[in-house]
Order: structure tokens, then C-alpha cells, then sequence
């Protein structure tokens, strides 16, 4: 297949898969990263959306803007720093094929920890857990964020035990990565990645990323979430496995 063509086709499955996130299929933005992988290299993968996500988190932010834990954003957004200073220092020092390795296998953990808590045996932390271990998750959420646009998991580890009403969990979450994104921005600044074709491309993309996220918001209430999500990390499980087969034999 043509590069250009390839590419067109995963930026679009990439883009609408991060709206759909956004509209309410909650999780399955983490596959973004590793469609846009198949064609571009995943450091200016994640550039091109982040401008993206942007634009997306102020419709979350706005709609959800009187309900948020600021007890949990204070925890986790400085741990979410250092990681994503981590997520930069690594993305600058190694070479293109670590980076894809490294993507690869966050989405295989990613898919692999969400069909387990389709299981229903999932770990759970105490709700009272210590605001050192919330830190070490902001961390860990900044790190996966940085590098696939897939800090959920190690957020919701911590804050989905303490059994937030709906709206603020919602509220909290749009808030804490939405900040997170806008941290972001200086590391790929840094990276050299806001060139004039990124961000062209990221603006040829704009108006997919508005119709697939009011999309999210029609379909949520009409697919089956429990295959579909089923499906969605299988598909991650897959190619975050290709991902590293890549580096590997790159």
C-alpha cells in the first residue's frame, strides 16, 4: 500500500477511535496510539493527536466543569509531571525502535488489564490507600501518557476504588488528562514534533475528531458495550504484539 494512503487510513481509524473515547466508549482511545504506529513513527504519532485530544478535552471539560475531586488532582497531577518529564527524557535518548517496543508493550498490558476486568477479577486498591501510592500512579499515568496517549489505567487503579458519584468521576477524569495533555505540549515542543506538516496534518484531522466524538455520544446508547469492548482490546492485544515485532526485527 501507498505510505501516504496507509497513513490517511490509520490517522482516521486513530482520530475517530479517540472521539468515540471522548463521546463515551471510555477506553478505547488507548488504541489510537498503536493504529497511528502502523504508519508513522510514534513520537510524531502522538504530536499530530495531541492537539487533537486538546480540542476534545475542553468539550469534557466544560460539561463536566462543577464536578471535580481536587483532593485527587492534587495528588496525582504532580506524580502526572514527573512522569511525563520521564515519558520526554525517554523519547529524546532512545532510538525510534524502543519507543515503538515501548508502545507496544503498553498496549498489550493496556488490553491484557482491561480484559481482565471484564472478568471481574480485577485487583483492587484499598479506597483509603496512602497519597504517596496516588503519586506513584501519577506517575505512572503521566510515563503512559507521554509516550500512547494511555495514562487510564494506572489512574483508574487508584481513583475507581474510591467510588466517586458518576459526573465527578467523569469530571475528574476529563480534568486531570486534560492537564495532562497541556503538559505535554512543551516535552514535544522540545521533541521538535510541532513542525508545519504535523500540524497541518493535525488540522486536516480536526474536523473527524468533532464528528467521531458526537458520534461516541449517538452510539453509546445503541452497541452492545460488552462485546464491543471485548473486540476493541483483543485488537489491542494484537497490535501492540505486532508493535514489538517490529522493534525487534527493525
Amino acid at each position: 500500500m501507498n505510505p501516504d494512503t496507509l497513513y490517511y487510513i490509520c490517522a482516521i481509524i486513530a482520530v475517530t477511535l479517540a472521539g468515540l473515547a471522548k463521546g463515551g466508549f471510555a477506553g478505547i482511545g488507548a488504541l489510537a496510539m498503536p493504529v497511528m504506529a502502523l504508519a508513522v513513527d510514534p513520537v510524531r504519532g502522538a504530536a499530530i493527536l495531541l492537539p487533537i485530544l486538546i480540542l476534545q478535552d475542553a468539550v469534557s471539560v466544560w460539561v463536566y466543569r462543577h464536578s471535580w475531586d481536587g483532593g485527587i488532582l492534587k495528588v496525582m497531577l504532580p506524580g502526572a509531571a514527573v512522569g511525563i518529564g520521564l515519558g520526554y527524557a525517554f523519547a529524546a535518548r532512545v532510538p525510534e525502535t524502543a519507543v515503538l517496543g515501548v508502545l507496544g508493550a503498553i498496549s498489550v498490558l493496556f488490553g491484557l488489564q482491561r480484559l481482565w476486568i471484564e472478568r471481574g477479577t480485577a485487583v483492587v486498591l484499598p479506597s483509603d490507600s496512602p497519597g504517596w501510592i496516588g503519586f506513584l500512579f501519577g506517575i505512572g499515568s503521566g510515563f503512559t501518557s507521554h509516550i500512547a496517549h494511555a495514562g487510564s489505567p494506572p489512574f483508574q487503579m487508584w481513583v475507581l476504588p474510591k467510588r466517586l458519584p458518576r459526573d465527578m468521576l467523569v469530571g475528574t477524569t476529563a480534568l486531570a488528562f486534560a492537564a495532562m495533555n497541556w503538559m505535554k505540549l512543551p516535552a514535544y515542543a522540545a521533541l521538535g514534533q510541532f513542525t508545519h506538516a504535523n500540524l497541518m496534518a493535525t488540522a486536516m484531522l480536526a474536523p473527524v475528531a468533532i464528528l467521531s466524538t458526537f458520534a461516541g455520544v449517538a452510539l453509546v446508547r445503541r452497541v452492545d458495550p460488552a462485546r464491543f469492548y471485548t473486540l476493541i482490546y483483543v485488537l489491542m492485544v494484537l497490535l501492540g504484539i505486532k508493535l514489538i515485532a517490529d522493534a525487534l526485527m527493525a
